[in-house]
């Protein structure tokens, strides 16, 4: 019996070539549409994190216990004076391609006509450049290991202080004594990155002249750089497992960035509304297309009753017919999606900055397998939900009824 129900089902599917042409492509649209959305998204949650991996936090920092709370107005009490021992340690794990110190600091930059206060962090040129790949340089050039007394600019510090490569600014500092101190320095080039609040304070000087500044040889933030973001998570907990509680932590670049957090719930919520209406899109097409479709079929039906099938049957022959044509349509949908996809890749989708942000940036539809098998599910489900009520209907209706809608 199932099998002869289910080579019925399938006879009808293509004996209504035009309701089922229109049911397909509500379907395969549906999905389609969920996939291109889904995977716009996922792009944005991709190069989001990217962006601050690689110009701000990198995969993973290490500091002082409660430098985060506390250290950011005296970094000088907050200083890892181990920093090369802990660094090689770090540096040693399989997940770790490179370890950069860096030392906070905030002072008085001067042009020579006015100050600007700013905020500083000494670095390892080469290491960082490594690491910041989001990192644009507008004008002069990146900051090297060769160059000791060199600055690189925030791009909002350079517009503010008309500062532009080969120009003499002055740092002035307070030391951890309380002592000041000045250093002078060559504008080597001026940076642009993630984060426009940061690019309007930030400047980067070597490591080593921003500990001759300080007075000290230690760091406040060991920044490693992993070989895969996805390993993350699992350097994080190895990276803890190396150091000492009581004294030093590590957080990921997720912990320590609450914009990418707050903007992936955003997203998250508006595409769980966006997944709400193309369901309903579906299931109100779909249940049109069958209510028309059962409707002129009614006395097929009835006839099948007065050949001694039970309403039972009617139901799951209607319904079986849905299920294909659900699966069907979501596999098309699915297809086309996936197509489209790679095509929209190929060429991009030119972004604007994001809030807060300088850079705008190129936009891809990230094909992600449990997206599709999402969407893909969504599309068959909607289906069935849509033919349940006209199926009912149908098989409930009375065989004189129902025959009688053939005379």
């Amino acid at each position: 019996m199932n099998d002869i129900l289910f080579k019925l089902a399938l006879r009808n599917v293509f004996r209504q070539k035009v309701r089922s042409a229109m049911t397909l492509a509500a379907i395969a649209f549906g999905v389609a549409g969920l996939i291109l959305a889904g995977g716009f998204v996922q792009d944005i949650f991709f190069q989001l994190g990217e962006a601050i991996i690689h110009s701000q936090t990198g995969h993973v920092q290490t500091f002082r216990k409660d430098f985060i709370e506390r250290g950011t107005r005296q970094p000088d009490k907050y200083l890892i004076e181990d920093a090369e021992a802990q660094a090689a340690r770090i540096a040693a794990l399989p997940q770790v391609a490179e370890v950069a110190a860096r030392l906070n600091f905030s002072g008085l930059l001067n042009n020579g006509r006015r100050d600007l206060a700013i905020i500083g962090e000494g670095v390892e040129p080469d290491k960082e450049a490594r690491l910041g790949t989001y990192v644009r340089i507008t004008a002069g050039r990146q900051l090297t290991d060769e160059d000791s007394f060199g600055v690189l600019l925030g791009q909002g510090v350079a517009q503010t202080l008309g500062l532009s490569p080969g120009d003499a600014v002055t740092l002035v500092v307070s030391t951890g004594e309380g002592a000041m101190n000045t250093l002078d320095l060559e504008v080597v080039g001026v940076f642009q990155s993630f984060s426009r609040d940061f690019d309007a304070r930030a400047v980067r000087i070597p490591l080593a002249a921003a500990r001759e500044l300080l007075l000290t040889d230690g760091a406040n933030v060991l920044v490693t750089r992993l070989h895969r973001t996805e390993d993350t998570d699992e350097a994080l907990a190895a990276i803890r497992a190396l150091l000492d509680p009581e004294r030093l932590e590590a957080r990921s670049w997720r912990q320590l960035s609450d914009f990418y957090d707050k903007t992936r719930q955003l997203y998250d919520r508006q595409f769980g509304v966006l997944q709400l209406i193309i369901l309903l899109m579906v299931i109100l097409s779909v249940a049109n297309s069958v209510n028309m479709a059962a409707f002129e079929r009614l006395s097929e039906f009835g006839t099948l009753q007065a050949l001694g099938n039970r309403k039972y049957d009617v139901f799951r022959l209607i319904l079986l017919e849905n299920v294909m044509l659900g699966f069907m349509g979501a596999a098309l949908g699915a297809a086309a999606g996936m197509v489209l996809a790679i095509v929209i890749s190929a060429i991009g989708i030119d972004m604007p900055p994001p809030p807060n942000a300088n850079v705008g940036y190129t936009a891809y539809i990230r094909i992600v397998p449990q997206l599709v098998l999402t969407a893909f599910l969504i599309g068959v489900a909607a289906t069935v939900l849509a033919a349940i009520f006209p199926a009912r209907r149908v098989s409930a209706t009375p065989i004189v009824d129902a025959l009688r809608q053939g005379t």
